[in-house]
């Protein structure tokens, strides 16, 4: 949901289709509200699935537990005959919108568990390249790429059409239906208004200069924000078959996030809370004879890279997600793939208490719940935006963001009922945030800050309370690449330059060390609480969650494809016959696939 923190997500295939006759599937779309898949593919397929609910997910094995469920609804629907072009819902009216290459036009409704033709239209002058309902289901808008444009009502009736002269590719409606946006043929985005005037062009800033008007648009999908009330967020995502994408926050909006995918899109998605950003394509293998491979990019709003999901197959042409968000439906070839999604929760574990934060849609800020798990008692706190939570044995820590509109942080120790002990405010925006039985740390793409809550001799349940306790209290901001660290300094050295080469990917502390991993695999231990520099390694990954064991000599890596691995960071004195110090760092005989998330026992 909007305001939630963008953190790790774990995405895996799970389930895979086979359309009979091999042919291949073209588009697919998932209403989110009934749960029914439409697929169109050559030769006029057309088909509407639904996979059973699953029946009990507290099966550990099995089919239901991993969203495999059988099919409950697998019908043909007869009346194309050319390449199925464009399938789309309208979820309020519960009505299937399909077109094919000939210009051939139905809209299909359910009677009696049957899908039946309702309306039928052809031109019969050019082909349909896009057909949108408003957010509604109460307008449809029809686009050809001869330029022609209809706009009708969902009982049929034709309001208004224009002939553009210009050939047209894509169209969506704004969440408030009050103008509408057409992807031109060579790729320049037009707004008009909803009586059918031109209003004004739509800046692209994410292509090379003087390349605009000559890359072909793979997709335009605007999330339909308004439902939620939160008009900053970026939510109208132009992405162009070169692999460029700009995500803006309207469309005049003169400073988008520009994103580079380095692959050949076919198709871009928002999950039904807007949270996420689902860019599928092709990408070019570098090594000589390696086939194109399919591939799925996950971004948050922000532009920042959350996954990457490899798709077998020649051919990756659409993807769709699910109404929960938890499941992706990818048109793969002849089947239909289908991935599950598990997002990153925010929760934490502490004196035998699980804290959790949830967005509540309805007051726009996230329920923190701590639940007692002996008692049964919960407390539960309201904040505006959690971005992480961490836990030590007796505390947890909530990095949010302050109700200020300086941008600043706010880290908040609090105790098992939800009661803040001690807070600070941060400059640095929290990505990454760890904590100790002494120690909060917490790290943004380059800036490291180390805060000790509470001394090490502290008495169990004593933090924050003491004056004097207070005053041996320290705060230390230091930059990745700085080579010493003075504890207690709080003034970081930026490099020259300005940007970070290698930003942190993740961090975990234990009581004897504090781990930072970058993104390139670069390792950096530093003891705690002195903050000096143990060690440098490399890992051959590119990690995303770390942890340690207990005692500072495991580390466990889990890399961007969910691998898992472990490695030996103990650090070994050297021999006394003058041996070399064992290096660290060396990778254990331990590997596992499709892993999301791991503890280290206490």
């Amino acid at each position: 949901a909007p305001g939630c923190a963008y953190g790790a997500m774990f995405v895996y295939l799970s389930k895979k289709i086979a359309i009979p006759h091999n042919l291949n599937v073209q588009v697919v779309a998932w209403n989110s509200a009934q749960g029914w898949i439409a697929c169109g593919g050559e030769r006029g397929l057309l088909k509407v699935l639904k996979l059973d609910a699953p029946a009990d997910t507290t099966q550990t094995k099995g089919a239901t537990a991993q969203g495999q469920g059988n099919l409950s609804m697998n019908q043909t629907l007869e009346g194309h005959q050319g390449q199925m072009m464009c399938v789309t819902w309208n979820e309020n009216f519960r009505k299937l919108s399909t077109s094919d290459e000939t210009g051939l036009i139905i809209v299909w409704m359910l009677h009696r568990g049957i899908w039946f033709e309702e309306m039928i239209n052809n031109r019969n002058r050019s082909v349909v390249r896009d057909m949108k309902w408003t957010v509604d289901g109460q307008k449809i808008c029809i686009v050809y790429e001869d330029g022609a444009v209809i706009v009708g009502t969902v009982d049929g009736q034709r309001l208004w059409g224009k002939e553009i002269k210009t050939p047209l590719a894509f169209v969506e409606w704004p969440p408030d239906g009050k103008s509408i946006l057409f992807g031109t043929l060579n790729g320049e985005v037009h707004v008009y208004d909803n009586e059918g005037s031109f209003s004004h062009r739509v800046p692209i800033y994410c292509l090379d200069e003087g390349s605009e008007g000559s890359v072909p648009i793979a997709a335009i999908h605007w999330f339909e924000l308004q439902r939620y009330g939160e008009a900053t967020q970026p939510a109208l995502c132009i992405a162009f078959e070169n692999g460029r994408v700009q995500i803006m926050r309207s469309d005049t909006d003169d400073k988008p996030i520009l994103i580079d995918t380095n692959m050949r899109i076919t198709s871009a998605r928002w999950n039904p809370g807007g949270s996420t950003l689902a860019i599928a394509g092709m990408q070019t293998s570098n090594a000589a004879g390696e086939k194109d491979a399919g591939v799925v990019q996950f971004y948050a709003p922000t532009g920042q890279h959350l996954r990457t999901l490899r798709v077998p197959g020649t051919s990756l042409r659409s993807i769709s997600w699910e109404g929960t968000g938890l499941r992706i439906a990818l048109a793969v070839d002849y089947h239909i793939f289908f991935a599950n999604v598990r997002p990153d929760h925010l929760w934490g574990y502490f004196a035998h208490t699980l804290v959790f934060a949830m967005m509540k849609k309805e007051r726009n800020e996230h329920a923190v719940v701590f639940w007692d798990m002996q008692t049964d008692e919960r407390h539960t706190k309201y904040i505006r935006e959690v971005l992480k939570i961490a836990s030590s044995e007796e505390y947890c820590t909530l990095a949010t963001k302050s109700d200020d509109k300086d941008g600043s942080h706010v880290l908040i120790v609090c105790n098992a009922i939800g009661s803040p002990v001690e807070s600070k405010y941060l400059t640095l925006e929290p990505l990454q945030v760890a904590m100790t039985n002494t120690h909060v740390c917490a790290a943004s793409e380059e800036v490291i800050y180390v805060w000790q809550y509470r001394s090490a001799n502290a008495k169990p349940s004593e933090a924050g309370m003491s004056p004097a306790g207070i005053r041996r209290r320290t705060e230390t901001v230091f930059h990745i690449d700085d080579t010493q660290v003075t504890v207690g300094s709080e003034h970081p050295v930026a490099p020259a330059g300005g940007v970070v080469s290698d930003p942190i990917a993740c961090i975990t502390a234990s009581d004897q060390c504090l781990l930072v991993a970058r993104e390139s695999g670069w390792i950096h231990r530093y003891s705690l609480p002195h903050l000096a520099v143990e060690c440098k390694f490399v890992i051959r990954c590119r990690p995303q969650v770390i942890a340690c064991n207990c005692d500072s000599t495991r580390m466990s890596v889990i890399d961007i494809n969910g691998m898992l691995t472990v490695y030996d960071i103990e650090l070994k004195p050297a021999g006394t016959g003058g041996e070399e110090k064992q290096p660290v760092g060396q990778q254990l005989d331990f590997e596992r696939k499709d892993v999301w998330n791991m503890k280290w026992a206490s």
